[in-house]
């Protein structure tokens, strides 16, 4: 390109060079140079026109102009930067249409809107879960069509870790779940999920697990007490029939543990156990909890120690905390071999509130901790007989926690125990000592 240049600047010299030769010959040198310059100005004022010309719509024409020297060389340049241009945009274009076809084919609704929240474009599927109209919504803000305050604190909060559910604006029968990410300069894309049927079977599970309890109690109370009778009086019976009285009795306790856990769980997650405003003092609770424990370790004599940093109160239902704090410590109880110790911390940080109980147990392979919560989940269901539990305890503590705006964790390895952390947030801690 630079041997260009050169050139043409080489062939402008020559042609003034000429004309003013020919006015040398004339008699008039300088004539004859002003009417070269003359010549080539008028001539780049008519190049520099083309261009203008072809630069207003480039596509229009499938050549660039024809011209000579550096005009030509810039022409054929432009032109084939605009050929470029061209392409790289019916790319773009393509593939843009593509994604755009391929989203429209999701049953789940897409919507991209800007870091303030206008709507830029969505597809098919969010018109019929969200109701968006693609004529008059192309820029509104997505909480003026979702009027839901949940959903425009959900929005501005930028944590969206956890997806958020809520009925359609559009057709209340329907139950979404909406998850929202992150791109670009904070510009959200949404992702609206129709979970009804998921949301249906859940209620359906609830209401039968809590009927079903309600059901199995009168019946299994009436056993129990017949059975407990025959137990008192087990002196009286043939001595083929003390065993099976004494296993049934012990089967029928275990069945009243597991209905009461299925019924408190069941109440916990339909919200018949509501979180009041009151404050609880942990201290006094966690101390009682670590007798109890005691008593349960028996001839195990298992070192239980309580360990406080200060006084600090949590806000929240002390009925709900105790559950779950007596199923963690009872646990350990539990699961900790005889003569082994149980360290039960409460303390408070920045973060918040933490309740901690570490034991020296066998400790829980990495493999199961994701699952601890779950309903009846067991790490070593062969422990099942030997520690009598129903399964349920973690499943409480994990939605007692859900309540009260905190979470789970488990630090464990085979063989080195295991620790179980309470984590509250700071907005649940009420300072100075119980009243």
């Amino acid at each position: 390109m630079q041997q260009n240049w050169s050139r043409n600047l080489r062939y402008t010299l020559a042609g003034l060079a000429g004309t003013t030769l020919v006015g040398l010959y004339l008699g008039y040198p300088v004539y004859g140079l002003t009417a070269g310059l003359g010549i080539y100005f008028l001539w780049t004022l008519n190049q520099t026109r083309r261009l203008g010309q072809w630069l207003a719509n480039p596509d229009a024409a499938d050549e660039a102009p024809q011209s000579l020297g550096m005009w030509g060389d810039l022409f054929e340049k432009l032109h084939k930067l605009n050929q470029n241009y061209l392409q790289t945009r019916d790319r773009l274009r393509a593939r843009i249409d593509r994604i755009q076809e391929s989203t429209n084919a999701m049953h789940d609704g897409v919507v991209m809107t800007d870091a303030s929240g206008a709507m830029e474009w969505w597809n098919g599927a969010a018109e019929h879960l969200l109701g968006f109209r693609r004529n008059s919504d192309q820029g509104q803000y997505i909480y003026n069509l979702i009027r839901t305050p949940v959903f425009k604190s959900y929005f501005d909060a930028k944590d969206y870790r956890e997806p958020l559910e809520l009925h359609s604006p559009a057709k209340p029968h329907i139950h979404l779940q909406i998850q929202i990410s992150l791109f670009g300069e904070d510009d959200r894309l949404i992702v609206a999920k129709d979970v009804t049927r998921l949301h249906q079977l859940e209620l359906m599970r609830r209401d039968f697990v809590s009927n079903v309890s309600h059901e199995m109690r009168t019946p299994l109370t009436v056993i129990s007490g017949y059975l407990e009778t025959l137990v008192d009086n087990a002196d009286e019976l043939p001595a083929k029939w003390r065993r099976a009285v004494n296993t049934m009795a012990t089967q029928s306790y275990r069945m009243e543990a597991l209905i009461t856990d299925l019924i408190l769980l069941s109440r916990i997650e339909t919200g018949e156990q509501t979180v009041n405003d009151a404050t609880t003092d942990v201290n006094k609770l966690i101390r009682q909890i670590c007798q109890d424990a005691r008593t349960l370790s028996g001839e195990n004599q298992h070192e239980i120690s309580f360990e406080a940093s200060d006084p600090h109160r949590l806000k929240g239902d002390e009925s709900q905390l105790r559950s779950a704090f007596s199923n963690l410590i009872f646990n350990a109880v539990k699961y900790t071999p005889a003569r082994g110790s149980i360290t039960v911390s409460w303390f408070t940080n920045s973060l918040g509130g933490h309740l901690s109980v570490k034991d020296t147990g066998a400790g829980i392979d990495q493999v199961h901790i994701p699952r601890l919560t779950e309903r009846f989940y067991r790490a070593d269901p062969s422990r099942h007989k030997d520690t009598g539990g129903t399964g349920l305890g973690l499943a409480i503590v994990k939605h007692v926690l859900i309540n009260h705006d905190g979470s789970l964790e488990v630090r464990s390895r085979l063989g080195e125990g295991s620790e179980f952390v309470c984590h509250f947030p700071v907005e649940r801690l009420v300072e100075g000592p119980a009243e």
